[in-house]
């Protein structure tokens, strides 16, 4: 029991520095000039079926009924809290292209450097770069909301997120970006 109860502690002293960390970064992607770095809603499952074929999502991992409602729920806490969507760029895997579609409706663009390389990890390097540039050259006031897989975000920044979570990010003046924080939903 004393284990237990030392557990529960240890999360409530870490519930509020969480809860800040999020705050910080809504307040970021309200402020504008920020990415929304956003890995895919609910899809069960983890890779994409031998049968795999782009243009056919029937032959991929799709969202789940909670994968839609989280990609939903994206979309209307981003409205709630008013921020200022400029651009949204996403993977061509249709797990992605959903979850965009769902959060952001007809602001979807393709970007095929945002599309998975799990089981092509040759194609990481080049597609990890373009991330970066367009990352790094992001320049408006509104929000740059990128769609993509696990592996490009951990290839990009070093985080392993949860499924519908997003990362936001803040160009440095130079080259690089400064991760403000974590928002899970």
């Amino acid at each position: 029991m004393p284990i237990a109860l030392a557990f529960l502690v240890l999360v409530a002293m870490a519930w509020p520095q969480a809860l800040r960390a999020s705050e910080e970064a809504w307040q970021a992607l309200r402020d504008g000039g920020t990415i929304a770095l956003l890995r895919h809603a609910r899809a069960p499952g983890t890779g994409d079926p031998a049968n795999f074929r782009l243009e056919d999502c029937a032959t991929q991992r799709n969202l789940s009924a909670e994968g839609r409602r989280q990609a939903r729920a994206i979309g209307e806490a981003f409205t709630a809290r008013q921020i200022s969507v400029g651009r949204v760029l996403s993977s061509r895997w249709c797990r992605a292209l959903d979850t965009a579609r769902l959060a952001f409706g007809s602001l979807t663009e393709h970007f095929p450097p945002l599309d998975s390389f799990f089981s092509g990890r040759e194609q990481e390097p080049a597609r990890t770069e373009a991330v970066r540039r367009t990352v790094q050259d992001w320049r408006t006031n509104g929000v740059l909301v990128l769609v993509t897989h696990q592996v490009n975000i951990t290839a990009l920044t070093g985080v392993f997120p949860g499924e519908g979570e997003v990362l936001v990010l803040r160009p440095k003046p130079g080259a690089g970006f400064d991760l403000i924080g974590r928002i899970k939903l």
